[in-house]
This record gives structure tokens, sequence and C-alpha cells, in this order.
């Protein structure tokens, strides 16, 4: 049985956290023999207080088969695990002030993957929902993996963004086995094909408010930069952007209207020293990846045939964009006063035809076609 189940059994008694358990390690050797050893090995180790060492004895007494256990749930549902003494462990996650002792992962982990970060508002607008799917799929395109927390809003924006181009990693904050939020069951299925689904929580885990602090030391721990997209004044993007921070990371912000609730937090990044990222290619020059120059251009995309449109659908159709998603106030605007009434039900006969999509925050983007 891979030494990592031992890991995380200790790890789920009570007031056992990553340093304890990499002490442990350390003393014992493995986490086989840290699980048996007796509370008064524990406490002679140094390792852990007595409480600690107290808590880890009740819970090996009421739970004697957990790493058994443990690891049949994840074979179960092919869920793998590593170690921070794997040769997989991601190599930029151990230099952190807290690694996680375990991940547990669906997917395939990858120890040397360049990775950059992405987050932001769970309330996005259509203009941050447009950026981040931009930025992602630049990114994955550029090589580089997007590493985000697939909540609602930004996070989702990004992981969808970057699968169209390349691989992206979801960091949740329950087991890798549970879908939340429940809409995103089917992406992060998507992300686990290509990608890597992980979580320092083991299989049934449900998501709980305490979780999330710690899951984003791990986002930002795994990459090398961080791009917050959308955040308020007071935002969970905000403590993922200062892990960072601390951690010696890059910290990128997106600018966003004066007026946006959303865009205070990226404006105070911003005034703080974060990189204003303007386009993407803010981002790939600071990692030598080429600016415009050295890019290689997309081939033009094959003209849509649009013989099916009336005069009227294609007016509309003309002023979206496949990158910047706009409302329908934003389309009306962009019409410039043109004679074009009832835009709802042009945009109704557009998504049916397969011209346009729906975004969740009801803004609407050019659909890809052949």
């Amino acid at each position: 049985m891979d030494d990592g189940f031992f890991l995380a059994a200790l790890a789920r008694a009570s007031g056992v956290g990553s340093r304890y358990i990499k002490c442990m390690l350390d003393f014992f050797g493995s986490g086989e023999a840290a699980w048996g050893a007796s509370r008064d090995e524990l406490l002679s180790s140094g390792c852990v207080p007595v409480g600690v060492a107290e808590a880890v004895d009740a819970f090996r007494r009421e739970n004697p088969d957990f790493p058994a256990e443990l690891a049949q749930s994840c074979s179960e549902n092919m869920i793998g695990i590593c170690s921070m003494r794997d040769e997989g462990y991601p190599e930029p996650l151990m230099r952190i002030y807290d690694p996680p002792a375990v991940l547990f992962y669906r997917g395939k982990l990858s120890r040397d993957a360049e990775r950059v970060a992405m987050v932001g508002s769970r309330k996005m607008s259509a203009y941050g929902e447009g950026v981040a799917r931009m930025l992602a799929e630049g990114l994955a395109e550029a090589g580089l993996t997007v590493v985000s927390g697939a909540a609602r809003g930004i996070d989702t924006a990004s992981h969808i963004g970057a699968l169209k181009s390349g691989r992206t990693v979801a960091v949740l904050g329950c087991g890798v086995d549970v879908a939340y939020p429940p809409e995103n069951r089917k992406l992060l299925d998507s992300i686990a094909e290509s990608g890597a689904v992980i979580s320092e929580y083991g299989p049934g885990t449900s998501p709980l408010p305490a979780f999330f602090p710690a899951r984003n030391r791990i986002i930002s721990g795994l990459s090398r930069g961080i791009v917050v997209v959308e955040a308020a004044e007071r935002s969970g993007s905000l403590i993922t952007a200062n892990l960072a921070l601390n951690e010696g990371r890059d910290v990128f912000a997106v600018p966003g209207s004066m007026y946006s609730k959303t865009s205070k937090g990226c404006h105070r990044l911003i005034q703080q020293g974060a990189k204003l990222v303007t386009d993407l290619d803010d981002i790939l020059e600071e990692y030598g990846l080429g600016g415009k120059k050295k890019r290689k251009k997309k081939a033009s995309a094959p003209a849509r045939k649009e013989m099916d449109m009336t005069t009227e659908e294609a007016a509309v159709y003309h002023v979206l964009s496949d990158a910047h998603a706009l409302s329908i106030d934003e389309v009306i605007y962009s019409l410039h006063g043109a004679s074009v009434p009832n835009v709802s039900f042009l945009l109704l006969n557009l998504q049916l035809k397969g011209y346009v999509v729906e975004t969740e925050s009801h803004a609407y983007l050019r659909a890809e076609r052949e």
C-alpha cells in the first residue's frame, strides 16, 4: 500500500497539519511507521504536542483500518495519491511555507509543468468572463498550464478558456470526487481528461468554508505567477494574490472600470505594484515566451457561412466577438442606432442556428464554427 495513505490517515486526526506530518515523516522514516507509533513514541519524537499525540492515538484506535479503506476508495474511484516524498510531487509546491503532505488527484499530476494561476470574482461581469477566457486560452496555447479553483465565475471561465487550446489544473476545497459547484461536474471531468483535478482532502470530503483558504495556498504554490481578473476590495482572490507575493510569485492584475466594485481589488493590486495586464503579451513576455513579433499568428479562420442569416441577424452577429462577451444592452449600444428591433429575439435565433452562445452571466459570444 502506498505510504501516502498512512500520511493521509494521520492528517485526519484533529490538530494534525502538514508541518506535524513532515516532522513525523522525517523522524520515523515513513508514514506507515508514524501511523504505527504509540502515543509515547509520538511524544518522545518531539514532533507533536500532547494534545495532538492523544488525538492521533484516539483516531487510530477508532479507525484502525482507515489507511486500507482510503486506499480502496481511491482505487474504486480511479483517484491517485502523491506524497511529498514521491518523485511526482510538484516541485514548486515543495518550496512554500506549508506544503500539503499528500495530494489526491484525478488525471495526470505533473512535477515540472510551467503553471500560471488565474483567479477572480465569483460574480463576474461579461467583460471579466471574456477576458478570463481569452487570457486562459492564450496562456494554454503558449504551453503554460492554467491553474484555478473551479469556483463559479472567473475560475470557471479560466478553465473553459484553457481547455480550448491546452492544459488546466483545478484545485478543490473538497474531495476530487465531489463536484463543487454541482454544475461544474462535466467541466471537472473534462479537466481530468487532459490535465488534473487535485486536492489535499480525501475522497468524499464535503466543501467547507475553512478549506478554501488552505486550497488557495496550493493554487499560488503550484504557479510561477497569478493573474487576478476581477476582485472586490475584500475578496478571496486577494488572499491568493497575497499568498503568491509572500512566496515570491509574480502577481498580475487586469484593470476594469473605475465604477466596477469587482475591479477595485485589481486596481489596489496595481497600485501596490502588481503588473498591469492590458493584453496577453504582458504575461507571456514576463516568462520569455515572446511578444507579438515572436508568437505565431493563428491561421485565419475560414469564413463563416452566413447565408441563412437575415439582414438583421447579420447586423447583430457582426457586433459580437468570440473573445469578449456582450450583454444585450451592450449589443444594442454597439449597433450605433441601426434599426434592429427585438435584439433578444434575434440573439435567440442566432443561438438556435449555432452562431451564438450565451454565457452563464447572460452575455453573448460568437460560437466556434467549422
